[in-house]
Order: C-alpha cells, then sequence, then structure tokens
C-alpha cells in the first residue's frame, strides 16, 4: 500500500511538471496567532484573509523560525534555521550580521530554472543596507525589488525609506502594504514574458511598530474608544486590503489556479498587549514576541494552490493541525518543483505537502528556536511530536510540555515524566550544539553597531553641584529632584543626572526596568536611564529617549555623543509615557532595550566593567521618572 501511494504522488509530481507552479510568500510582521476573523478574533476584519482561508488550508499549529523577524525571513528563503545561516538575531542597521552570499536562497535556485522573481516590502536581511558592504535583495536571486532594512518610516504611511533597485524613493503616498502590494502586482503586470513562471515575496512592515494606519481602515473600530486598540487593529484591515489586492492581480492576470500561495507571520505579537498601539493577540497562547513559548513563534498560516488542491483532492476551506514552520516553505517550493535540496548543507525544513492533506510531515531535523532576547527562561525550544523542551540559553533550566494536552503551556512535566524529560533534553543539547557548531560566530562575540569610526572621544565636562529634595540618590549633579506623582522628577538647565550607589555591583547580567514622562513645555525633551561605575557624566552609560528628535538612543559620555553610538528612529507624541526594560551583559558588552515596543540594541563601554551606580538623566528640559527596578 505504501509502495501504492508514493507511486501515486510521483505520478502526480510528474505531471505538474509540465506546467512550472508560480509562488508567493507573503509575510507579515509581528501578527499574532489570534490577530485575524478567520483564528477567532472577535472585532478584527481580516475579509480577504478569511475569504483566502476558505480557499485553501489553514495551519492552526503553524511556527515562525525564530521570536524576532530577521532570523524567521533568513530561515524562509534558505530553509535552514537562524543560528546555521548566521542571521541569528534582529539586525540593527549598521550592523555586521547579514544573509552571506554563501547561502543558497529558494529564489537562486527558482531562477535557475527559468522563474522571474521579485521581491517587494520589508527586507531586514542585512545591516549595511543598499550599500557594497553587505549583499542586497538581486544578490539573492531577486530580479526586482521594493524594500527598506528594516521599519516604513516614519510609519506605515507614507513612507519615505523604500529603495527600489538601488534608488531611493523618497516619500511614497498610501499604506506601506499596498505600496509592497501593488509594487508586486505591477510588477507582474509588466513582465516581458508572460509564460514564464515567477516567485515573489511581499513582506509587511504592518502591524509591526511604530503603527499607523489610514482612517478607511480605522473606521470599522469606530466604536472601540482606546485609540491604540483602532490603530492596531486598523493595521491588520491595512494589510489584509493589501493581500487582496495582490490576490486580485493574480485573478486578473490568469495566475490563481497555478499559483500556491503561502500566508504567514514572522513571529508573535509585540508588547504586552494592554496599552499603546501594540494589541496583538496570542490567541491564548503564553507570551508573545521574543519568547520560546508558543505566543512568540506560534503564527497564522494558510497555502493556498487551486490546482494542486484539485489534483489531490484537496478540500478548499479545510484545516491542519500538523506543525509546520517557517523554513519548511524552502523545502516545499523545492518538492513542488523538483529541484534537488542542496548536499552541502543541512537543510532545517521539510516539505508539508502531506500536510495539506492532514497527513504527518517527515522531518530529518526537529522544530528548533533559539532566540537571544527571549525572556531568560524560554530562550531555546524544541519540539519533537507532541512533545516541547523549554530552556535558558545556557541549557540549565527545563520546562517539558505536552503540546495536545497543554497547547497554553501551563503546566511542566520535567519532573512527573522524567523519562521523557531526560529524552528531550539529551535531544536539544545535542541539536542545540550541532546548530550552533555550524554557523558562524557571530553570536559569540558582536562589535558596536554603529557604522562610524569612533575617533578620538572628547571628554565630558564635570557636572556642577545639584541638588535632591527627595533624599533618594547619592550624587546629583546639574540639576534639581523634586517629589513627582510619577516619582520623582529631574531638572536641568544643561546635562543633569541624579544615581544611587547600588548595594551590590553588577558585574554580569541584569535588567533594569522603569517609566518616564516629559514634563517640560519647551521642544527640548528628553529622558535617560544611567549606568555606571563612577558618579560622574563621563563616566556613565546613557540609554532612553532623545524626545525632540524622535528617536531613541544608547550612548557614553556627554550630549555631544547623543547620536554616535546607537539611535533608533521613531514615532511618538511628546508627552507620551514610555516605559522601557533594559537587559545587560557585561561580559559579552550586550545592552538591549525595549522601550514602547521599540528595540533598541547597543555596545558596552569597553570601560564598563561593573555597574555600581543606576539612575537618572536629562538634558535642558524636565523628566519625571518611576522608581529603577533592578532585577538579575
Amino acid at each position: 500500500m505504501l509502495r501504492v501511494t508514493a507511486l501515486i504522488f510521483f505520478v502526480s509530481m510528474t505531471t505538474a511538471a509540465a506546467k512550472l507552479p508560480n509562488f508567493v510568500v507573503f509575510l507579515t510582521d509581528d501578527q499574532g496567532w489570534g490577530d485575524l476573523a478567520c483564528y477567532g478574533h472577535p472585532e478584527i476584519k481580516s475579509p480577504n484573509l478569511d475569504q483566502f482561508a476558505k480557499e485553501g488550508v489553514r495551519f492552526t499549529q503553524c511556527y515562525s523560525a525564530c521570536g524576532v523577524c530577521s532570523p524567521s525571513r533568513s530561515s524562509i528563503l534558505t530553509g535552514r534555521t537562524p543560528y546555521r545561516n548566521g542571521v541569528w538575531r534582529w539586525i540593527p542597521g549598521g550592523h555586521q550580521v547579514h544573509l552571506r552570499e554563501s547561502e543558497i536562497t529558494i529564489a537562486e535556485l527558482l531562477k535557475e530554472k527559468g522563474y522571474d522573481t521579485c521581491h517587494a516590502g520589508k527586507w531586514h536581511l542585512n545591516g549595511h543596507f543598499n550599500s557594497d558592504k553587505h549583499p542586497q535583495p538581486d544578490d539573492h536571486g531577486f530580479d526586482h525589488w521594493l524594500a527598506t532594512q528594516n521599519n516604513a518610516s516614519p510609519h506605515h504611511m507614507n513612507p519615505k525609506n523604500y529603495v527600489r533597485n538601488g534608488e531611493q524613493c523618497g516619500v511614497i503616498q498610501g499604506p506601506s502594504a499596498v505600496i509592497a502590494a501593488n509594487e508586486a502586482a505591477t510588477w507582474l503586470k509588466n513582465r516581458k514574458d508572460k509564460s514564464a513562471p515567477f516567485f515573489m515575496t511581499v513582506w509587511t512592515h504592518e502591524p509591526h511598530l511604530p503603527i499607523e494606519s489610514a482612517p478607511e481602515f480605522m473606521a470599522p473600530y469606530a466604536h472601540i474608544p482606546d485609540e491604540g486598540i483602532r490603530q492596531h487593529h486598523g493595521n491588520i484591515t491595512q494589510l489584509d486590503h493589501a493581500f487582496g489586492l495582490l490576490m486580485k492581480a493574480l485573478d486578473e492576470q490568469g495566475y490563481r489556479d497555478d499559483t500556491c500561495v503561502f500566508y504567514t507571520s514572522d513571529n508573535g505579537p509585540e508588547g504586552g498587549g494592554i496599552k499603546g498601539r501594540t494589541r496583538g493577540s496570542t490567541g491564548g497562547l503564553r507570551g508573545r514576541k521574543r519568547s520560546g513559548f508558543e505566543g512568540g513563534i506560534r503564527v497564522p498560516g494558510i497555502v493556498r494552490y487551486p490546482a494542486y488542491f484539485s489534483r489531490r483532492g484537496i478540500k478548499p476551506g479545510s484545516e491542519s493541525s500538523v506543525p509546520v514552520i517557517g523554513s519548511d516553505i524552502f523545502t516545499t517550493i523545492c518538492a513542488l518543483t523538483d529541484i534537488p535540496l542542496p548536499k552541502d548543507r543541512t537543510i532545517d525544513g521539510a516539505n508539508i505537502l502531506p500536510a495539506l492533506e492532514g497527513r504527518r510531515v517527515v522531518r530529518q531535523q526537529p522544530l528548533y528556536w533559539r532566540t537571544h532576547v527571549a525572556p531568560p527562561e524560554c530562550r531555546v525550544a524544541l519540539r519533537l511530536d507532541d512533545w516541547k523542551i523549554v530552556s535558558t540559553e545556557s541549557l540549565s533550566k527545563f520546562m517539558l510540555f505536552d503540546m495536545k494536552k497543554d497547547w497554553q503551556e501551563t503546566t511542566d512535566l520535567s519532573a512527573s515524566m522524567p523519562e521523557k524529560f531526560e529524552e528531550m533534553k539529551a535531544l536539544l543539547i545535542k541539536h542545540d550544539a550541532e546548530v550552533k557548531a555550524e554557523g558562524p560566530d557571530w553570536w559569540k562575540s558582536e562589535p558596536s553597531r554603529s557604522t562610524k569610526k569612533p575617533g578620538k572621544r572628547r571628554k565630558a565636562a564635570a557636572l556642577p553641584e545639584g541638588k535632591d529634595e527627595t533624599s533618594i540618590f547619592d550624587v546629583t549633579r546639574g540639576g534639581v529632584v523634586r517629589k513627582h506623582p510619577l516619582g520623582v522628577e529631574l531638572t536641568g538647565s544643561g546635562e543633569a543626572f541624579a544615581v544611587r550607589k547600588l548595594d551590590q555591583t553588577i558585574s554580569g547580567k541584569a535588567t533594569f526596568s522603569l517609566q518616564y514622562q516629559s514634563t517640560s513645555p519647551s521642544r527640548t525633551r528628553n529622558g535617560m536611564l544611567v549606568l555606571g561605575h563612577s558618579a560622574t557624566n563621563e563616566g556613565l552609560f546613557k540609554i532612553g529617549t532623545a524626545i525632540g528628535l524622535d528617536k531613541h538612543v544608547a550612548y557614553s559620555g556627554g550630549w555631544d555623543r547623543v547620536q554616535a553610538e546607537a539611535v533608533q528612529p521613531a514615532t511618538f507624541n511628546a508627552t507620551d509615557l514610555f516605559e522601557m526594560k533594559v537587559e545587560v551583559n557585561l561580559e559579552t558588552r550586550e545592552c538591549h532595550a525595549v522601550i514602547n515596543g521599540v528595540e533598541l540594541d547597543a555596545e558596552l563601554p569597553a570601560d564598563l566593567k561593573e555597574i555600581s551606580y543606576v539612575g537618572i538623566f536629562t538634558k535642558a528640559t524636565s523628566t519625571a521618572f518611576t522608581e529603577i527596578v533592578v532585577s538579575p
């Protein structure tokens, strides 16, 4: 019986080879597993994707390859888990990490088979975008591309940072997702040889921060008083509209039946989901973006391929609970086009065609995740069949879950099922070592993300004695600290800081959490957390928000260096309340901050060996701060 089934499958594939299928990979950014009506959201309007789900197969256990975006994207193109292909982390501008030319992308393989190729939307697979320093989309097999390095700037409406085939586009009117979909549709229409097969990746910025939705897409949510919810839900409806435009273009140009369309997201939803515009839904899953728990990596996943469905008797509108992952797209496309998998490297993805019929997927490699910025308890995870093991980064503490019975990961079975636990633990340790040994060692030691030469650093001026009216801080310079409803307020005519000495010096890892808000009526607004071994302006490392500059920043020394080291443009209101969480690792020199959902990475100063002081900073303004919570 097994031989007959294999023969039928081979014949069907051979018949299909007479007409090569087209492919579209539509990828959203930070969209949660529960962020579509067809995945159970009670409010979000997603008519085009709901209809698409009725025409395709909807996966209930679809995963991204990582809890953050750049790694997930790299796996879709290469079929390889991120630490193998080198894109182990999300990539700040100017960072050394990039998708290497030595990697083999599915676009390159399809080009060799005669495909036309196009990328439209977010790229985020290099630190040096549109530069000779790193490979660009055309170096990875794309004939035509319209892309940004990371986020749309200043936000999703009328972005000004799109680049088309190496040329800056300037401001383009309209929502970012619509711009990407229209670019792909126009390219499709203008191809010289309409009979040639094509491969397109359309990767939206929505609903990643900084979220901005067109009024017409927020209109369905006018009854919701919270503006943040209206903006987030409108962003989903906005990308849904863009998806509908692209599907309409396929229909109008006669490509519907012979085109395999993959729809998915790069990771789970940003933020806490309770305030601001980060209101994505995990559908009840544990954790969110970055997490190795399900809420960070389980995402929507829908596949439609009418011609193949017809040949295989697959009923449109069906549902599959078979686990699949982003890296499977590479291997599945190879299977559909009879392209042999590369033999000189490990391919982690599997052929998911059986899963379209609800049958088990045969995997050579287990489902595996390693996310460098995940919460400490869930940075590494592995799933085999219905069992999932989650671990700390050092593989020293573990949790075991039965995903069939406990999809919300509420009950750790490591103690109650010792034999299964030891089996899964051994598998994770072995697999993790193999993966890390194969890729480049960028993750071991990172240089500064700055693209500028450091040059000679000017010494920051010593600040005059300040005044602390709260008696909270041990040293205050350049300003006055007073009580405030938020906690304390620091005011200075120039640079000003207030720090307290820690009871115990930090020499390894630590996390700092606080909130801050400008209280100044002038345009000059800023607020920083400061860390240092000495209580001097020169010796303090500062990380926070230059509100008047529309940027989050991290730098060491005086204000003259505010944009010299780590900078992340962002969109916010001058009176916003900023919530910041900062993770530092003095051993690896890493500093990672999340400020109202926006990520900022920086290298710690070489002379910052220990942290003895922690406090607050402003420059020529007044800012209110909460208490700084320090945790290991």
